[in-house]
This record gives C-alpha cells, sequence and structure tokens, in this order.
C-alpha cells in the first residue's frame, strides 16, 4: 500500500487515532495545547488534524501513538519532515537514547514523503528518498540487456512500464550527458517505439522509464516461435507478419522524417507484447558502452558502421551518438573520432577484439544504415513465415568462413560480410515461395519485397533506397489486392518532408541486376574500380544535393538517358520540390482520403481511413519541413 496523500487524508479520521491510544490519552485530545499560555484555543486533536497526519501515522507503525502529545508539545508539524538522522533524537520518542529506533523513524518518514513520477518529466531523488514504484517482473527477457525491468508506479496502478537503468558517475556516463540524451528522445512518440515516459536519478543510478513493456523480442521469437502467434489461425498469421513488416518500415520512417535514425536495429531491439503488437525499442541503446564484444550489433551492423578505432574514448563515442539519437543532420563540436574504416578487403580477424563504433565521417549517414539493419530484420522475418528463419540462415551466412585450423574461432556471420551468402539465400527464398502461391497467394509478395530488400543491403550507403522510398513500395506490395491483400494496414501515416533522395517514391523497385531471370537476386556491391556497374561515383559528393538527385534518377543501374538530363533541369526540379517542400502549406492535407505527399513529383500513393492526424513543423537539411501524421 502506498502512503499518498490522498491515503493519508483519508485514513488519520478522529476514530483511526483513538483507537491507537488508551482512554486517558483520548481524553486529552480535545484539551488546548500545553504550550498555548492561553493565546491560543487550539486542541491536540486539532493540531494532528490540520498539520501532524503523517507524524502520527510514523509513531503509530513504531508502536509509540502515545508520543505525540510531547511532539506536539515541543511544536513538531508535518512540515519538519523529513528531519535529517542527526535531529531525530531531538523527538525523545525513546526513554533513552535508541540509535537503532531514531534510524527506523528516520528511514519510514520517506514512506509518508512520496513524490510520484510524472509523464513527462524528470525527478531527481535524494538516496533516503521512497520512489513509489513497484517491480513487476525481474526476470529478462530471452536476449535482452539485463539492464531491463518492468514496472508499475504507484500513482498510475494499471500502466506497465519498460525500466531501463544506467548507472552514472565515474566509469559510466555523466548526468549531464544523461540529462541531453533523455532531451533527445524526449519528443519522440509512435505507436511503434518504446517511447520516453518519464525518468528519475536514484542513489546514483539513472533510470528511464518506456512506454510499452514487451513480452519478449525477436531475437527470442527466431528462436522459440510464442504461444501468442502459433495460435493464430496460418493464413491470418502470415498477414500479420507481412503487416510487422510493414509497421517496422513504417516506424523506421517515422524517425528519419524528423532528422533522427535509430543506429541499433537487429532482433533484440524488436519487441513485441503478448497481443501481437510490435515495436521498436532501445532508442537509447548506444549509450552506455557495453565494453565487450557485441556480435549482434555486429551481424546486423551495415558495413560503413563498422570501424577499428585507432584511439577510443568513451567521451568521443558518446558525442557522436548524441548526433545519432539527437539528430542525424547536426554536427557537434568535439565529434572529431579518427577511425581507420575497414576495408571491404579485409577479413574479420581470428577473434572479436574491434569495437562497435559509428563515426562522424563525412559520408556516413545514420539514415542510411538504419536501412541496411532494417533490411536484416525484414529478411528474418521472411525467412520465418517459409520456416527457414534463425540458425539455418546463420549457419549459410556464415557457410564460407568455414577454413580448417582457424582454432575454433566463431565463424563471421554478419549479413555485410557475407553479402553472397544473403544473396543465394534469398534466390532460395523467392524460389520456395513461388512454389507456395498456389497455396496462398501472400507468397506472390516475396519476390517483390525481395527485390526491396535486395536494394536496402546494398553495400554502398548511397545504393539504398530510403526508408520513405521503402515504405512506399511495401505499402504497395502487401495492400496488392492478388498478393497478401492486407487492405487496412495497421500504420498508414505520412511523413511528408523529403530526402534528397526522395525522387522515387513511386518508383518500382529497381530491377535486378544480373541476367539470373526475376529469382535472382543480387545486391548492389562497391567494385574494386571504385564505381558500380560502370558507374563512377565520387564518394565525397555524397553529400551533394544534385550529385544525389542524378544518382537518384539515373536509379542504380548504368546510366540512363534520363540520368544524363543537363543540371539546369535538375536544379529547377530542386527548386521546384523546395518550394513543396517549405511554402505550401496547405499540401499534404486530408483532401477527402487523398493524402499527396510533398516532394513526391505528382502525389504519392493515396491512403483512405485516415482517423486522426497530427501536423507540425521542424526544421530539417533543406529549411522547414512540413510533418503530417495519419493514423488508422
Amino acid at each position: 500500500m502506498w502512503w499518498d496523500a490522498d491515503t493519508i487524508e483519508r485514513t488519520v479520521t478522529r476514530q483511526f487515532v483513538c483507537k491507537h491510544l488508551i482512554p486517558e490519552e483520548i481524553e486529552k485530545l480535545d484539551q488546548p495545547l500545553g504550550f498555548g499560555d492561553g493565546l491560543t484555543d487550539g486542541t491536540y486533536w486539532e493540531w494532528i488534524e490540520e498539520k501532524a497526519k503523517k507524524i502520527f501515522l510514523i509513531l503509530a507503525e513504531l508502536g509509540v501513538p502515545d508520543q505525540i502529545f510531547g511532539i506536539i508539545d515541543d511544536s513538531w508539524d508535518d512540515e519538519d519532515l523529513p528531519i535529517a538522522y542527526d535531529q531525530v533524537e531531538r523527538l525523545a520518542l525513546t526513554p533513552h537514547r535508541d540509535e537503532k529506533f531514531d534510524q527506523t523513524f528516520f528511514e519510514r518518514q520517506f514512506h509518508y514523503l512520496l513524490q510520484p513520477l510524472q509523464k513527462g518529466e524528470h525527478m531527481v531523488y535524494r538516496d533516503a528518498d521512497v520512489v513509489p514504484l513497484e517491480v513487476v517482473d525481474k526476470k529478462n527477457i530471452a536476449g535482452q540487456s539485463p539492464s531491463f525491468d518492468k514496472v508499475i508506479l504507484m500513482n498510475h496502478p494499471g500502466n506497465v512500464l519498460s525500466r531501463l537503468r544506467i548507472p552514472l558517475g565515474q566509469g559510466h556516463i555523466s548526468q549531464e550527458d544523461f540529462l541531453f540524451e533523455i532531451n533527445g528522445i524526449k519528443n519522440i512518440h509512435s505507436d511503434h517505439l518504446a517511447s520516453y515516459w518519464g525518468s528519475y536519478v536514484h542513489q546514483g543510478v539513472g533510470y528511464v522509464l518506456f512506454t510499452q513493456a514487451a513480452d519478449f523480442n525477436l531475437k527470442a521469437f527466431l528462436t522459440t516461435t510464442p504461444s501468442c502467434v502459433k495460435n493464430v489461425e496460418k493464413q491470418a498469421r502470415r498477414r500479420m507478419i507481412m503487416d510487422w513488416i510493414h509497421c517496422l518500415v513504417d516506424t523506421v520512417c517515422f524517425l528519419h522524417s524528423r532528422g533522427l535514425s535509430h543506429g541499433n536495429i537487429k532482433p533484440s531491439t524488436v519487441m513485441f507484447t503478448n497481443d501481437n503488437e510490435i515495436f521498436l525499442a532501445d532508442l537509447l541503446g548506444g549509450m552506455f558502452d557495453k565494453g565487450s564484444f557485441d556480435k549482434e550489433s555486429y551481424d546486423y551492423a551495415a558495413p560503413e558502421q563498422w570501424f577499428k578505432p585507432s584511439s577510443f574514448s568513451s567521451a568521443n563515442a558518446a558525442a557522436y551518438r548524441r548526433a545519432t539519437v539527437t539528430s542525424a543532420l547536426a554536427t557537434s563540436p568535439d565529434n572529431n573520432v579518427y577511425t581507420i574504416s575497414r576495408s571491404p578487403a579485409d577479413s574479420y580477424g581470428h577473434s572479436p577484439v574491434a569495437v562497435m563504433m559509428h563515426a562522424p565521417t563525412p559520408h556516413l549517414s545514420p539514415q542510411a544504415a538504419d536501412v541496411f539493419s532494417l533490411g536484416c530484420v525484414i529478411l528474418e522475418l521472411l525467412s520465418f513465415l517459409l520456416k527457414k528463419h534463425g540458425r539455418p540462415f546463420a549457419t549459410h551466412r556464415a557457410a564460407k568462413h568455414k577454413t580448417p585450423g582457424r582454432g575454433g574461432a566463431v565463424p563471421d556471420s554478419s549479413f555485410h560480410k557475407n553479402l553472397g551468402q544473403v544473396e543465394s539465400w534469398m534466390t532460395q527464398l523467392a524460389k520456395e515461395a513461388s512454389k507456395k502461391e498456389k497455396d496462398d497467394p501472400l507468397f506472390k509478395a516475396f519476390s517483390p519485397m525481395l527485390h526491396v530488400v535486395e536494394r536496402m543491403l546494398s553495400s554502398h550507403p548511397s545504393d539504398r533506397p530510403t526508408a520513405n522510398d521503402v515504405q512506399t513500395n511495401m505499402y504497395r506490395i502487401i495492400t496488392t489486392p492478388e498478393s497478401c491483400g492486407i487492405s487496412e494496414p495497421h500504420c498508414v501515416h505520412q511523413y511528408s518532408g523529403w530526402e534528397y533522395s526522395g525522387f522515387k517514391l513511386n518508383a518500382a523497385p529497381s530491377s535486378p541486376v544480373g541476367d539470373g531471370g526475376q529469382d535472382t537476386m543480387s545486391i548492389l556491391t562497391k567494385r574494386s574500380s571504385g564505381g558500380s556497374n560502370g558507374q563512377q561515383r565520387k564518394r565525397s559528393s555524397a553529400g551533394s544535393v544534385v550529385a544525389g538527385l542524378r544518382r537518384t534518377l539515373s536509379g542504380s543501374g548504368p546510366r540512363s538517358a534520363e540520368g544524363d538530363k543537363s543540371i539546369s533541369e535538375l536544379t529547377n526540379g530542386l527548386r521546384a520540390i523546395q518550394g513543396i517542400g517549405a511554402n505550401d502549406k496547405g499540401k499534404g492535407v486530408d483532401r477527402g482520403g487523398e493524402v499527396s505527399r510533398p516532394g513526391t513529383m505528382g502525389g504519392g500513393h493515396h491512403h483512405h481511413h485516415h482517423h486522426h492526424h497530427h501536423a507540425g513543423e521542424y526544421f530539417g537539411l533543406f529549411g522547414m519541413y512540413h510533418f503530417q501524421e495519419s493514423k488508422v
């Protein structure tokens, strides 16, 4: 039971007080105060009722309710709480000094001085304070960091929250950095994100509370299918998983539309509830250095995220992570982490000694890295639909590394080092799916979906589609009546505001490179010549808008006539889009169910069934974005 203000008020009645006193003491309640000297006509009961209910409760709990009279005579009241430990003896609660009793009084008083946590707020508690929450479930979800547990707050009894524990101070993150990180995620709220609820510091540890407490994650799911998923009828289950894929894509779109990135998408950060709701967690995942090598993060990272740092300091790492979480577009002055990029020819050594680092090199886009990792996760879910997920897929990725005489080192099963194996796996999936199309037309969606994933896993960041691009394609694929036929996906959001490669929003996935027919998958990798497919690319100009537009218009294949439009036409196109993105506030709003997407060169796909909208604006790389979200 929690002693909040209302409970204290309700509990300490005249009847309650009398129950704890003997008859002579009860009589004394109505006598005027001993120190009144006739100047006041207040009684002991009035003092208790008006200003000593908490003190009376503590005394009753400690078995000395009769001490209330002496305490009132010395004019103590609830305003004096908490009483410092070295002052408790002045209360003279026992005939002789009793340190143990004083200590008990000191500790118990905090149970009557609760400061509830409020949504959206950060609290700093004193060491002796009692934080009014209860841990519901200490056991960790398989594959999840032990820093997480589930809690229920005193003032929100029906609401289970997820709590992340982050040690502060020497050898850990500082309290200032902790606050900085929290401010970076405070206003990021989405249905499929474990969003910030509140936070607090207590006894040298920082705690962050998130909405959505998970029951399991994708890492555990791929090992053992939970009963809540098994119990769904087969065809409905397949459509549910396709819908999950779209929800994840939509959520990454939401983050990217706000200039943010996730930075750590992998199976253990994809969460589920027992009601089969999916969401992304771990927006603060990079905050505390794990110190040890995290194989899962390595396996699902984009190739450009993997560096051997020459001089690694957690301060530099924290500075960059702040830039990643807070804004993919902001640069921070103390960003200069010097790292040597792993060249494609480098093989992953005999032991996992490297450290995960996101280095702020000019051509490194944390958003493009998210797209790669998301592609890996989508591939795991598609493999699950064909019962080929988990270990068999990892074994297939690592197959090329099983060379004898390695001293039993763990083979490298990462996606980025084994793109050839991933391609052959995708080809297998497409063939298996085509055999099942008669059984369930949903499997017709595999080939187009795998072509989207194929682009997402391009080894060069600028060859990957934007999250917006992926979302448009996935939406089209899952709503196609002849295959998945999901007429009302769970997420139908519009995140307007464009990225410089956002031209191809309505384009079909690029046709596969190579001549192996429709079901041959080939991931675009950077050739040793420095170009890909004969198209020369300047890495340093990755940030150049015109280069970006030219690359986008020409697709990822050989240069086409369209790709060679004159610079003036490109510039006009850019101006036109900026005009849409920055000035036309009326565009992109609901017009009878039709939503036009700024920056799509002719309005994106149309969604019906919108129920509510959130509109707002924020600033991005090219001036103001308009943000509109429509939710089913």
